[in-house]
């Protein structure tokens, strides 16, 4: 049986087979951690990073279980992206499940004004 990181990879595969960030609709890539939540728009066909946003960032304040806070980077990120210039976006999961803080930062983007 495979452990979880290799299903995740998996998983992944699949998903990005599909996906692809474009300069019109870049990619917002997840990744969680034990500790924290991390969140970057990228352009996938000049292969740069537009904005990122994390839970163990400096600038970042908010506090409260992980689910909060990964609401928080949600919000973070979407004020940041449409700062940039960027409101539309295709979110990518990264292999995890959308349910608990990946749901939350969905939502938490979704509220700052990105649409999915």
């Amino acid at each position: 049986m495979a452990n979880k990181t290799s299903r995740r990879e998996r998983i992944k595969k699949g998903i990005r087979k599909n996906l692809a960030g474009s300069v019109e609709r870049p990619r917002l890539s997840v990744f969680r951690s034990n500790k924290g939540i991390y969140a970057q728009i990228i352009d996938d066909l000049n292969g740069k990073t537009l904005v990122s946003a994390s839970s163990n960032a400096k600038d970042f304040a908010a506090s409260g279980t992980k689910i909060e806070q990964s609401k928080a980077v949600g919000k973070l990120v979407a004020e940041k992206a449409v700062a940039a210039g960027i409101s539309k976006v295709v979110f990518d999961r990264n292999g995890y499940l959308y349910h608990g803080r990946v749901k939350s930062l969905a939502e938490g983007a979704r509220e700052g004004g990105l649409d999915f």
